[in-house]
């Protein structure tokens, strides 16, 4: 086994190695993702604009995802759900430090390219299923070597599944269902569960079909068919013409949605499955009610997406709502998948989003949450508009003293204690007081998988940019002070106003993320430079500079300087003891305790 980690670190050293050859070479990327939008977006549903070329701006573009949020180099691209349309992107082979690339769920087709592993030659994790690609799998994926993900599931698919993937040693997930595949299954391949074959033609294990009698039968099948097709052709042409011509309009608005939600019609046939609900409150419910609630799951309702999944608005028919989490992948079997339910269904606290029930249908796996009406944290502070005013330093610290509570109660007083992990102000939700509710807890232990050697953190495994630790880099260990540094660049936003990677108010010449700048700024001792302008000279001045200081010490680059999320929770308690935000029952039940947090909380990872 330490053969093996150390023979992956070499691996990943050296392909660091050789991306780094590509450094400076960063309009290339650009141009990648200029040509991609040419090629499959003629709807502009990417909604890039390239009037800006300094490094650091293509970071910022929906599903894109940079090494480093102030250098156009490629990461990896997330375009799942986009409303592409035509054959596989051009331009690829121009993001020449890309590792991962999402494409699913889109309305893609043609061939998968011949020279695939000249594209994408450091791909890790390739995932183009819900598409129409069609032709054979290219035997040139056996080249990306690289390989750890390979999702080609419900596709158009059609030959033999190429020996040659038999050299993709790395390879831990991989799925051809729901294609037109024939012929027997590369015996490295039979490691995967037999669901990950369901096609009618293939053969040989995993499948418990042998693939001698399957060739008989295939071959009286065709004899019969030719036949019959024979004599129906004439009659089937002709009715094609008439139902072709009466449901033009009918059959474009299910292409549309067949785009949009394509997973969900996987699922239809299991509307009879129950949801599995925690509190007696809340009506028992099936399957059935999530789908019409969300109307298929739509695009039109969903509410956010992040790392572990999408969210969609549910309406209910007495006019409530609940939020339904779709997540991604998991590799936990239904038995665990089910005993980690049951463990964060029972965790209750005034500032968490309280998970309510969860569903198994198939592959996927929906959690039932409360609705939190006013949306993100990133939402209020960052989208802005005419019609909506900045939030105003009350709610802030309000927010700010009731996300400190939440994280303090999961570190300290939670059973079990729990490691957040992907603190940010996308996963910081409000309800309709602004009272903050944090989501996610707990779901890093479902999503991630459960080797956590180097090649999990390159691929973003311990949170959204900007709010990662930089301990996290060498150490890849998940920590209290972890979520504390997270949690101090939340601060940062309320106060400042602008977002973890991008500072508008800084120089034009400055490249670091808001904590660089905010270090920039203390060393110099101009930290009210940093102020949100929209709330400085309202009798505020003092409470603004003390959480200032506090977000500060939270982002420490030490980890052993910054304090625990009790003490944090203090000190903003004490910043806002004017405005009696702190019932007095959250400070009987939250008590620090006297061993280090870090021996005692269980990691969600």
């Amino acid at each position: 086994m330490a053969i093996r980690y150390f023979c992956d670190a070499f691996l990943l050293i050296l392909v660091c190695l050789v991306l780094c050859q590509h450094c400076y070479c960063t309009v290339s990327d650009i141009q990648c993702l200029k040509k991609l939008k040419a090629s499959v977006d003629p709807d502009n549903k990417l909604d890039w604009t390239f009037n800006n070329n300094t490094e650091g701006s293509i970071c910022g573009f929906n599903g894109v995802e940079c090494w480093h949020p102030n250098e156009n180099r490629i990461l990896s691209l997330h375009l799942g759900s986009m409303g592409l349309k035509g054959r596989f992107p051009d331009g690829l082979e121009n993001c020449s430090s890309m590792t991962s690339l999402d494409l699913s769920s889109n309305s893609l087709s043609g061939t998968i390219p011949a020279d695939i592993s000249k594209r994408l030659p450091f791909i890790t994790n390739l995932d183009l299923s819900y598409n129409s690609f069609s032709g054979e799998i290219p035997e040139a994926l056996g080249n990306c070597t690289y390989l750890n993900v390979l999702n080609l599931q419900h596709n158009k698919l059609a030959g033999l599944i190429p020996g040659q993937l038999a050299a993709l040693a790395r390879l831990t997930q991989f799925d051809v269902s729901d294609n037109q595949l024939s012929g027997q299954i590369p015996s490295s391949l039979s490691k995967f569960a037999p669901s990950n074959f369901a096609n009618q033609d293939l053969c040989g294990k995993p499948l418990s079909n042998d693939c001698t009698a399957t060739s008989s039968s295939r071959t009286g099948v065709i004899i019969g068919s030719a036949v019959g097709g024979a004599v129906i052709t004439l009659i089937i042409v002709a009715v094609i013409l008439f139902i072709v011509l009466r449901k033009m309009p009918a059959k474009k608005k299910k292409e549309k949605d067949l785009e949009e939600n394509r997973w969900a019609k996987t699922i239809k046939g299991a509307k009879g499955v129950k949801v599995s609900m925690f509190e007696k409150s809340v009506s028992k419910m099936k399957l059935n009610d999530l789908m019409k609630a969300t109307c298929d799951f739509t695009k039109e309702n969903i509410i956010g997406t992040g790392r572990s999944g999408t969210m969609y608005r549910a309406s209910l028919p007495d006019g409530s709502f609940l939020a339904i989490k779709r997540l991604q992948d998991t590799q936990h079997s239904e038995g665990q998948f089910t005993s980690e339910m049951s463990t964060l269904g029972s965790v209750r606290q005034r500032n968490l989003v309280p998970l309510l029930g969860y569903c198994i249908a198939k592959k996927e796996r929906l959690l039932v949450y409360k609705y939190m009406p006013k949306g993100s944290l990133y939402y209020n502070l960052h989208q802005q508009s005419s019609e909506k005013k900045a939030l105003e330093w009350s709610l802030r610290l309000k927010i700010a003293i009731g996300t400190a509570r939440g994280l303090a109660w999961l570190h300290h007083s939670c059973n079990p204690r729990i490691l957040h992990r992907n603190i940010s102000s996308k996963c910081i939700l409000l309800d309709d007081d602004y009272e903050p509710k944090i989501s996610d807890f707990g779901l890093a232990r479902l999503m991630n998988p459960i080797d956590t050697h180097l090649s999990t953190f390159v691929n973003g495994e311990f949170g959204d940019l900007g709010y990662v630790a930089p301990e996290y880099t060498r150490t890849l260990v998940a920590t209290p002070k972890g979520d504390v540094y997270s949690f101090g660049v939340v601060l940062l936003e309320l106060v400042t106003g602008e977002e973890p990677t991008h500072v508008s108010n800084a120089p034009e010449n400055f490249k670091g993320s808001l904590v660089d700048w905010i270090t920039y700024l203390s060393n110099n001792s101009i930290l009210q430079d940093a102020i949100d302008k929209s709330l400085i000279g309202k009798d505020n001045d003092a409470e603004l500079l003390q959480c200032m200081k506090v977000a500060c010490s939270c982002v420490l680059s030490s980890p052993k300087e910054r304090p625990t999320m009790f003490e944090v929770y203090q000190l903003l308690r004490a910043v806002g003891e004017k405005y009696h935000f702190s019932a007095a029952d959250d400070e009987l039940t939250m008590q620090p305790q006297n061993a280090d947090p870090g021996d005692e909380l269980i990691v969600a990872n």
